[in-house]
């Protein structure tokens, strides 16, 4: 029993493999761990979890627009760097605040199911009814996305839109108690896992706001080296999620994009088929680039051992076959290349200018 893992002994004598779950202090984090911890109990009731909760930059830096802060790993610095110093075994993070690249050593060991990735409207009490096609013209909307901000500007260019910052709670706060908002707009998953479904009064279509790239799945962080944990965790993986996220980071992360620029994608798996929207906006939306493509993608439950091994754009998948996982990244490289040579790289490059002068 040497090494850095930690054992507890029961009242029965027996002895326990303690698993300690780094997550960040917010009560959505907080939510989004236990739910992870209830499955992992349900399939080995044998191990001791233990959650270790901390604050990120992200959490730290409430004044500022996340796009203006520029660091790739706000929401997931100080839980990766306790991951790294053996005082964690596995962080639990919405897989949109991961990166599309990880650090040397670390690895996400599985995506949980989806839960709806979609964009909802929150109204101010005094708006009960209404939707943004029938809020007075010039209503002020509340978003902390470039991407949410972009791709709203242009659908309802009848509106304002200002920027704001904080947790759930908070900004649910700042709506309700002050009049500086008609309307916010939060992911519906978010609120969905939070048990306040009623506030939502309107979902998003793609059609109106295409979501970010992971939007609505939690991801399960591990050292490469744990074999025995990545094993343990990689029967959470939800294999259409899977496909679906390494398709969208993969478009992300040839496009090399990320919080200070609009980029929005939207996913789906049709029986064999995966087929992937993605786009890319300048900051006011008038700009766009938006294309579809699919392909195969044969879900084969008997993985090779070899697949255990393989990682795209950060994910190690064993409930996926190679093939499979292979052509999802495939997938979302083609589509950025696609929109590239349609000129994205021009929109990006303005977006991140103009974003980086506010």
């Amino acid at each position: 029993m040497e090494g850095p893992f930690k054992y507890i002994k029961e009242g029965n004598g027996k002895v326990s493999r303690v698993i300690r779950m780094g997550t960040r202090k917010s009560q959505l984090a907080r939510i989004q761990t236990d739910s992870v911890a209830g499955r992992l109990k349900e399939l080995y009731p044998d191990i001791h979890l233990e959650i270790v909760a901390m604050s990120t930059i992200g959490d730290k830096i409430l004044d500022t627009a996340l796009s203006k802060i520029g660091e790739k790993s706000l929401f997931t610095k100080e839980l990766e760097n306790a991951l790294e110093r053996n005082e964690v075994d596995i962080v639990v993070h919405s897989l949109k605040d991961l990166p599309t690249s990880l650090p040397p050593g670390f690895t996400i060991g599985a995506i949980l199911q989806r839960e709806n990735p979609h964009d909802a409207v929150v109204l101010h009490p005094k708006n009960a009814g209404l939707t943004l096609d029938s809020l007075p013209e010039k209503s002020v909307i509340g978003t902390s996305s470039l991407r949410r901000a972009a791709q709203l500007k242009k659908r309802f260019p009848q509106l304002e839109f200002e920027n704001i910052r904080g947790n759930l709670n908070t900004r649910l706060k700042k709506l309700d108690e002050k009049d500086d908002y008609a309307a916010i707009i939060l992911a519906a998953a978010g609120l969905k896992r939070m048990g306040w479904d009623s506030r939502i009064s309107q979902i998003l279509g793609p059609e109106d706001c295409m979501y970010a790239v992971g939007q609505g799945a939690l991801a399960v962080e591990v050292r490469a080296q744990d074999k025995d944990i990545l094993e343990m965790v990689s029967v959470l993986c939800h294999p259409d999620t899977v496909l679906q996220c390494i398709s969208e980071r993969a478009f992300l992360k040839q496009l090399e994009g990320g919080c200070s620029v609009p980029v929005a994608v939207h996913t789906e798996v049709k029986g064999s088929m995966l087929y992937l929207t993605g786009a890319v906006y300048s900051l006011d939306g008038a700009d766009c680039l938006k294309d579809t493509m699919q392909t195969v993608v044969e879900i084969d439950n008997k993985v090779s051992e070899s697949a255990q091994e393989c990682v795209h754009v950060g994910v190690t998948a064993n409930c996926v076959s190679s093939s499979a996982l292979e052509a999802a990244e495939k997938l979302g490289m083609d589509l950025a290349n696609a929109l590239l040579n349609k000129g994205a790289k021009d929109i990006l490059t303005t977006a991140r200018k103009l974003n980086d002068a506010r």
